[in-house]
């Protein structure tokens, strides 16, 4: 089996169809869907199993007890026996034939193959596009640091499934930022990193993402992938190497965006300065790095305004942002 095509599925009754029907491929082979039923409590997992039905050769149902994305994933790669996997989130989908292209880009040497995605809307209709990694050529990750700066989404990369096996890396169970605390590990062990520019996912904007979940103590959970992540690189003798690249990285995920996302939920929420202290006691010299110095400006500002705890002022700059946004 060359492919296994992973589908955590979990209350999704109204997109879990498009999903599928977006995979399925019944002329093609080489490749099968695995649904991984995590304890739904509407109809998804009656929606899944009819597919299983009526396409017994390609469409696997596993059923699990409820335990989250990042639990059905890991379901998800122990049931498969391919030489790659491919995530695909239940209530989003992929564009037309973008599962024969894939299969036809696994025809070439690569631990990891990135592709381009784009943000849909409920229509289908495309609201945003996002180069995968910015090359144009394979690469490794010495060679080319900054794809730390990517885009860490696991559902625009194609995995090589022994990445995960041979070296007991599976996604972190019970947090938000899964993708960020998983992707990064991958990336060094990979000895041929592949860009391929087809925007083949296709990523619904809904309520009820991370962007759009008003809660903001789960923000908080930031600090513990930071932890996990830096501690991976210390483990395996590799952080010095990326200590600019990583330092930058959650410059980004940690002081700039998770702090924002909780400064507008809450501008009083102690959340916020949890995750700016985490940062700077991770990277005390962090306005030394590179990278930092030649952030755009707007980081630049929301960087003094963070440091010197000036909420009011980030609350207003970000709600102003976001209703210029429309969002």
């Amino acid at each position: 089996m060359k492919l296994s095509i992973i589908v955590p599925v979990y209350n999704t009754e109204a997109y879990v169809a498009k999903c599928l029907d977006s995979l399925i491929e019944p002329d093609l082979g080489g490749y099968e869907i695995i649904a991984v039923n995590d304890g739904s409590t509407d109809s998804s997992g009656q929606v899944v199993r009819r597919y299983e039905e009526r396409y017994p050769d390609l469409v696997k149902v596993v059923d699990t007890p409820n335990g989250g994305l990042s639990h059905a994933r890991n379901v998800g790669i122990e049931a498969s026996e391919a030489d790659y996997l491919l995530f695909i989130d239940s209530d989003d989908y992929v564009s037309d034939r973008a599962v024969c292209e894939i299969l036809q880009v696994l025809e070439q040497d690569m631990d990891i193959a990135v592709f381009d995605f784009v943000h849909v809307n409920e229509s289908g209709e495309v609201t945003a596009a996002f180069d995968g990694s910015g090359r144009t050529e394979a690469f490794t990750l010495e060679e080319y640091p900054e794809f730390l700066f990517c885009p860490h989404n696991a559902v625009n990369k194609i995995w090589k499934r022994s990445l995960f096996t041979e070296h007991g890396i599976r996604f972190a169970e019970g947090l938000w930022y899964e993708d960020l605390a998983t992707s990064p590990k991958l990336y060094p062990l990979a000895q041929r990193i592949l860009p391929v520019h087809q925007a083949w996912y296709r990523y619904l904007q809904r309520q009820g993402s991370i962007t759009n979940n008003r809660s903001t103590a789960r923000n908080d959970e930031m600090i513990t992938v930071a932890k996990l992540v830096i501690d991976w690189y210390r483990e395996t003798g590799r952080y010095e190497r990326y200590r600019e690249q990583l330092c930058y990285k959650f410059f980004y995920e940690e002081y700039l965006a998770a702090v924002c996302r909780a400064n507008l939920i809450d501008p009083k929420s102690p959340v916020q300065a949890a995750l700016r202290d985490d940062f700077i006691r991770n990277f005390p010299d962090y306005r030394e790095n590179p990278y930092v110095r030649k952030a755009p400006k707007k980081y630049q500002l929301l960087d003094r305004l963070i440091r010197t705890g000036n909420w009011k002022t980030v609350h207003a700059i970000m709600s102003l942002n976001k209703t210029v946004k429309g969002r």
